[in-house]
């Protein structure tokens, strides 16, 4: 196979038109010529982090519908599914992601569970870490989101850090906020990257510490405008990320949106491809091809250097997408799950005030990170409820691994006015996650998701929506583009309902991450992330 056009040379910083020859899906050559067709040949993108069951899909989905914007592999935590199923989940994305051609990279999650503080599915221990990382296709210990316990010399966390160490592998870090000596601290222990910077003096103080920074834009943490301007002056540690990304959004572009808006803000283009194409591969040290003779013929074409839409997406030196089109097809898809809760009734979210005020959790669009804030409690019929004049409504956290009473508190800037959404995605342990405005309406939401055994639930005063999610209650066996429809569907109907936020099931999967600051609610109860303890509700 040949293939003509202008040859993108990113490390050279060159562009040439030239012709490619693929033989056994390998460039066996690169030639220069006079003249060639007017599209560009360059490598492909590369999601510097995501977790995939965040989108929803299984990773053959996701590969169907990521190669269409010229993406051609992931770095992928399987942390989610490891909170649910263990090592079986981290195995089943491996196995899954094997089926298509895509080059998914996944990591040996190095917090399951997250916390001590809420209830998960199972536990990944040192053992099970240090087995992961013993198989060649598992590429680094992923996200280490246990800052302190590096700080503070945890055994079981430097334990985990020595495996990756040992077997030669990066360590992805997490550690929002921190700076000064303790991110110097925790870059010497041996974290080489970070997607939770969200400001741009943090992600220059821990650039100068010589850690990589991912430019993390999902569908609901959204950190490129606050971090962009970095690229200019620290292009060989900068890379984009996704960490998180919905069907609907994926459905319209992945890591090729990041590109075009960084060029569209004046970046230098090969600073720019050097983030999306060549840094993750060469740090993770990926078997990912840059467009050199002898690698993979991994590679894209795309109408131009400014929007990067894709005419061509060749992984292996085999067209997977053509024109906007898949051409990788449907796989048979194993469903394995765990939940095990039974429905519940409105009384059970029922709450009995203790103080004039309560402990809000204020949420934010576009980012993870919470405020606390207090406001008046606001009863009725002696019970403590919602109000959605100020817009604080009522949100439960589920354990749906066991029956267990729901941990009860209330959230602000969700802007519900009628009905209740529901989520068995919820960050980290993935119990139920419910937001509403009154009791009813949260019993209902949440009995469709616990009926169902996962999905994404949508209940108003006259219609009620269920998004099945059969694959370990986050991620649906069906065709990715209906996915996306239904998520849209779904997503239409909580805004009809009053929701302002620009993507309310993303925002509402990480109410329950209490690994980001500073306040949030787990199964057990509502969590300090300043302080990493439990706090009350009421405030006298």
């Amino acid at each position: 196979m040949k293939v003509q056009g202008q040859i993108v040379d990113i490390k050279k910083k060159r562009i040439f038109p030239g012709e490619i020859t693929v033989e056994n899906g390998k460039i066996q050559k690169i030639v220069k010529l006079d003249a060639a067709p007017a599209h560009f040949i360059m490598p492909g993108f590369v999601d510097a982090h995501i977790h995939i069951e965040s989108s929803l899909l299984v990773p053959t989905e996701f590969a169907r519908m990521a190669v269409v914007h010229g993406t051609v592999a992931t770095v992928s935590d399987p942390h989610e599914i490891g909170n649910v199923l263990g090592s079986t989940g981290v195995m089943y994305m491996i196995e899954n992601g094997e089926k298509v051609p895509f080059k998914f990279n996944f990591g040996a999650p190095s917090c399951v569970p997250a916390t001590t503080f809420e209830t998960a599915g199972a536990e990944i221990d040192t053992s099970e870490v240090d087995a992961l990382l013993s198989d060649s296709r598992v590429k680094y210990l992923a996200e280490m989101m246990n800052w302190p316990g590096v700080l503070f010399s945890d055994k079981v966390v430097h334990a985990k850090i020595k495996a990756a160490q040992k077997y030669g592998k990066p360590i992805d870090g997490h550690a929002p906020g921190l700076m000064g000596e303790q991110a110097e601290q925790y870059v010497k222990a041996g974290m080489s990257t970070d997607h939770e910077c969200f400001t741009a003096e943090e992600a220059l103080g821990k650039l100068t510490l010589g850690m990589k920074v991912q430019i993390r834009e999902g569908s609901a943490a959204r950190n490129f405008d606050a971090l962009i301007d970095l690229l200019n002056d620290w292009p060989h540690l900068m890379m984009f990320c996704s960490d998180d990304k919905h069907p609907d959004n994926l459905e319209i572009g992945h890591i090729n949106e990041l590109a075009a808006r960084a060029v569209s803000k004046g970046i230098d283009v090969f600073k720019v491809l050097q983030a999306a194409c060549i840094n993750p591969v060469e740090h993770y040290k990926l078997e990912v091809g840059l467009l050199n003779e002898g690698d993979d013929a991994d590679f894209i074409v795309v109408n131009n250097l400014e929007d990067f839409i894709s005419s061509a997406t060749y992984i292996n030196g085999k067209l997977v997408a053509e024109n906007g089109k898949t051409l990788i097809r449907r796989q048979p898809t194993e469903i394995i799950n765990q939940f095990d809760t039974e429905l519940k009734s409105a009384s059970d979210f029922e709450l009995n005030p203790k103080g004039d005020s309560i402990n809000v959790i204020e949420a934010f669009d576009g980012q993870l990170i919470t405020k606390k804030t207090k406001w008046p409690t606001t009863t009725e019929n002696g019970l403590a409820i919602a109000n959605t004049d100020t817009d604080v409504l009522k949100m439960a956290v589920i354990n749906r691994y066991s029956n267990a009473k729901p941990a009860v508190a209330f959230i602000k800037n969700f802007g519900l006015k009628e009905g209740a959404i529901a989520s068995s995605v919820g960050h980290d342990s993935h119990n139920i996650t419910v937001v509403g405005v009154d009791d009813e309406s949260i019993a209902k939401a949440v009995n469709l998701v616990i009926e169902a055994k996962g999905g994404l639930s949508a209940v108003s005063n006259t219609e009620e929506i269920i998004l099945p999610l059969p694959v370990a209650g986050l991620m649906s066996d069906k065709d990715g583009y209906e996915v996306a429809k239904d998520y849209t569907a779904i997503d239409q109907l909580s805004k009809k309902m009053g929701a302002t936020l620009k993507a309310p099931f993303m925002t509402l999967s990480f109410m329950a991450l209490l690994v980001i600051p500073s306040i949030k609610l787990s199964d057990l109860g509502l969590f300090n992330g300043d302080k990493f303890e439990f706090m009350d509700l009421f405030v006298d």
